[in-house]
């Protein structure tokens, strides 16, 4: 701050940084005196100032910038996985509608023709559309953008049928058993089966250490979770995710075989981590998915995700009449719209079946 005397009194002028055009600007305060009392409140109405000044101005602001403020605050609130995967979909939003265009100027024409020329399938798009809309609405919530009101313009866009798109989350029985049968590595074949049988999220699973997995009261502890992106294990994605997951029979065989065949004999072998990995400590993620990838496309002839074990572990579960209730707290959450949609499609195929039963039967 410096002071500049004038015929009317005193001016106290301060420099600051428009960060949204990186321009120097000025702003300045008139005082009748100059004594320490008159800079003090000379330097505070400045600040007020530059304060006012450096707030983004309702519908004047870029998508670049409401991004970068958004992402500010999602820094600040969420989990560090959460934070990087949002923040990784801000970066796409910004390719699909062009980080330079005022956000006043989005509309929903204008947002369906950019999204559908990525080429992109729709079920990505819906995806991408959630972001958006969560990314705009909150610029709505904090003054950044004065009017949304064309968001509800805009429709999901029309995706593959119902029936199929759930029947892809999962495997049918038959279908597990074809693809472990193809599988060669051993280490992805016993995560593979580990993550059907318990119905653990991959995070999950790579984050227990050997005293977690207690063989002889059967239970998994499940306390936390792994980011294989950041190499770090942290708190498990919710409240609910914390639990104690009971060990089959089927699924103490494989435990015991991770025992045996993942750890014995290697360097790993001090490790304490249940699914020890060959370059870092944990098991890669990247490595298994592709894996994973591969192979179901070439036994099944279609690609999974490891997610999609765990959606499978719930239909398998429906299939032997586990309430639904029973198998949400096994997976971890009290609510879930995939595994509802699974035990409905389950239920409606299982009902199927009886009646084609029925329908042979002779009776009289």
């Amino acid at each position: 701050m410096w002071v500049e005397e004038r015929k009317t009194g005193f001016k106290f002028v301060e420099r600051y940084t428009d960060p949204m055009t990186g321009k120097t600007r000025r702003v300045s305060v008139v005082m009748e005196k100059n004594t320490a009392q008159s800079r003090k409140l000379a330097a505070v109405a400045l600040s007020e100032k530059i304060d006012k000044a450096l707030l983004p101005q309702v519908d004047k602001i870029r998508l670049k910038d409401l991004v970068d403020l958004y992402r500010k605050e999602q820094f600040r609130t969420l989990k560090q996985s959460t934070y990087r995967r949002n923040s990784a979909v801000c970066n796409t939003l910004m390719k699909i509608l062009d980080p330079e265009i005022y956000v006043d100027k989005l509309t929903a024409g204008y947002i369906r023709e950019r999204f559908l020329n990525t080429g992109r399938e729709h079920s990505t798009l819906n995806e991408w559309m959630i972001r958006l809309k969560a990314l705009l609405r909150w610029g709505y919530r904090n003054d950044y953008i004065k009017d949304i009101s064309y968001l509800n313009k805009i429709e999901r866009f029309s995706d593959i049928p119902h029936r199929q798109k759930i029947e892809d989350k999962f495997l049918e029985s038959a279908e597990l058993k074809e693809l472990l049968s193809g599988m060669t590595i051993l280490k992805w074949k016993l995560l593979t089966e580990f993550l059907a049988l318990s119905g653990l999220r991959f995070g999950e699973a790579a984050a227990l250490t050997k005293s977690d997995v207690d063989l002889k009261n059967r239970k998994i502890h499940v306390t936390k979770t792994y980011d294989s992106v950041a190499d770090i294990t942290t708190t498990p994605k919710t409240a609910c995710s914390v639990r104690d997951v009971y060990i089959q029979d089927e699924l103490l065989t494989v435990c015991r075989n991770v025992l045996l065949g993942c750890h014995s004999g290697t360097v790993v072998s001090i490790s304490s981590v249940f699914f020890p990995g060959t370059i870092r400590e944990h098991i890669e993620f990247d490595c298994y998915a592709k894996y994973l990838r591969e192979t179901s496309q070439r036994v099944i002839g279609r690609r999974i995700t490891p997610h999609t074990l765990r959606h499978t572990h719930a239909s398998l579960l429906m299939e032997q009449g586990i309430d639904i209730d029973s198998i949400s707290k096994r997976l971890g959450h009290n609510d879930s719209r995939i595994t509802r949609e699974i035990y409905l499609h389950v239920t409606k195929k299982l009902e199927e079946q009886r009646n084609a039963q029925i329908k042979e039967l002779k009776i009289l």
